[in-house]
């Protein structure tokens, strides 16, 4: 998996082995939790195959925040950096493949590239672009109509859609399964 990113990284080849040398590959069935709800996260994934998704407990329900695709790296974050107790639980939705890092390596990898600067700059941007996310997340819930919400999904990650079981869809529009049903059904009535 790492070959074909090996161009976009300004390293000497030995530094390459070393780094990519710390990641561990694991193959793993659909509904394989990966890091539980309370548990500190120890560990960054990046998705090689599959689909994985991260949500949390309330009151016995439980609430999609967000989907992971290939070539996509995932944590509960708050966890991960801060060494909290991890508020969600990440979880595979797919058969997947995915390559596995520990936080005391990758610490050991950013400090020795944060003097690289387009390296930095690629890690600043991921970060950001993980905050970007979560804030359109947010604000569509605060604005935007189910129906909104769902109409966004498919024209902005219609992977979602044709890979995620309905459910989770549902879970993570903040609906039910018989309103998301409706929704999809009023949609095709428009047409």
């Amino acid at each position: 998996m790492f070959e074909k990113f090996r161009n976009k990284f300004p390293l000497t080849d030995d530094k390459w082995i070393e780094y990519t040398s710390h990641f561990n590959r694991i193959q793993v069935p659909a509904k394989t939790i990966l890091l539980e709800e309370g548990e500190i996260s120890k560990k960054l994934f990046i998705i090689e195959k599959g689909c994985i998704r991260v949500w949390f407990n309330n009151n016995g329900k439980d609430l999609t925040t967000q989907f992971f695709f290939e070539n996509q790296s995932v944590a509960s974050i708050e966890s991960f950096m801060k060494k909290l107790p991890s508020p969600v639980v990440v979880e595979t939705i797919e058969a997947s493949e995915i390559w596995w890092i520990y936080k005391n390596d990758l610490d050991k990898i950013l400090e020795e590239i944060k003097e690289i600067p387009e390296l930095r700059d690629r890690l600043i941007d991921m970060l950001f672009q993980r905050t970007f996310d979560y804030m359109k997340y947010f604000v569509s819930f605060i604005k935007d109509s189910p129906t909104q919400r769902y109409l966004n999904l498919i024209e902005e990650r219609p992977q979602i859609t044709q890979r995620v079981p309905q459910h989770y869809i549902a879970s993570y529009l903040g609906v039910s399964t018989v309103h998301l049903s409706r929704i999809k059904s009023k949609l095709v009535h428009r047409k």
